[in-house]
């Protein structure tokens, strides 16, 4: 089933937004410092956020991490509707983006419901980032067929649009309803060519997870092919995960590949982006507090965002 897209990025704008820190403590993404911060410091970097201008605050979900994965992945990955939920609250204009919940681990139904209601009272800023899941034994934990997980993907989708577009599913009826209209949109996670499949049948954005800046052409190129196959004319919000940022010079070994020196320099490396289509930029910066973290979002809202700028790819 393929549904309309919706587009919330302003035409021309190369936005941004970030994972927030602390809610998630995997090896591969937190820094060190976020392993001694707790809901303080997750609040203040949202909030920061919010202030400098990012177009979203996103967090992540996994339910339970299996013991054999702990070790790298952790086991603190903080529920995606609570947080966003609490969060709502203090914050004022960012959209609450999840990267990504896992839509196989829930009956749709209740995902529409959850969802609609965090729009709902938070004045229609939600972003409903859907991937298909990779850690079995999470899977196995729940009760939920590993090996079904895209099929699953794309039934819950469906009914969750479906959910969101008509007060009615059958018989049965959900409020409050979405603020947005015609409803909230949904960003399709992953990098391999089943993701970009469903992103393009499915998606009203892609959030790239872990593709090389060199292979991104070649991924927007393949994802366009699907969509004008299967969708014509549909507009796909297209995003990047960044590389490390760090404005300024840093002074001390930020991690490899970051880019950092003047918001020129950066603006210029990131504009390379833009230059080939993308919309949305999901930024990671280089950090060793909760303070050095909020005064890079900051300068970065006031130095590199006005130099941002997306071509038409």
């Amino acid at each position: 089933m393929t549904h309309p897209s919706v587009s919330v990025i302003p035409e021309g704008r190369l936005a941004y937004g970030i994972q927030l820190p602390v809610q998630a403590l995997s090896l591969l993404t937190s820094m060190p410092w976020e392993r001694e911060a707790g809901p303080a410091e997750l609040l203040r970097a949202a909030q920061a956020a919010d202030a400098a201008g990012f177009f979203y605050v996103a967090v992540c979900d996994h339910v339970a991490i299996p013991r054999d994965k702990a070790e790298t992945m952790s086991t603190t990955w903080f529920n995606p509707v609570a947080t966003l939920g609490w969060l709502a609250g203090q914050t004022e204009q960012a959209r609450l983006m999840t990267n990504v919940y896992v839509v196989a681990y829930r009956r749709p139904l209740e995902t529409a419901k959850a969802f609609a209601t965090l729009d709902h009272l938070s004045g229609g800023r939600v972003i409903l980032g859907v991937g298909a899941g990779h850690v079995e034994g999470e899977f196995a934990a729940l009760g939920v067929p590993f090996a079904n997980r895209g099929a699953l993907t794309d039934a819950a989708v469906d009914e969750i649009v479906a959910a969101w577009t008509d007060e009615f599913v059958g018989d049965v009826g959900l409020r409050p309803r979405p603020a947005q209209r015609p409803r909230p949109p949904i960003w399709v996670g992953g990098s391999s060519k089943p993701a970009l499949r469903r992103v393009a049948a499915r998606g009203d954005g892609w959030i790239p997870q872990g593709t090389p800046r060199k292979l991104m052409p070649e991924s927007i190129a393949f994802l366009h092919a699907e969509r004008d196959r299967v969708r014509p004319g549909a507009s796909i919000e297209v995003g990047v995960i960044t590389e490390h940022v760090y404005v300024g010079e840093p002074g001390w070994d930020v991690p490899r590949y970051a880019l950092t020196g003047s918001a020129e320099r950066i603006a210029e490396s990131l504009n390379e982006y833009g230059a080939m289509g993308v919309s949305h930029l999901q930024l990671r910066f280089a950090s060793r507090s909760i303070d050095e973290l909020c005064d890079q979002m900051t300068a970065f809202g006031d130095e590199v965002g006005p130099l941002l700028a997306r071509g038409e790819g």
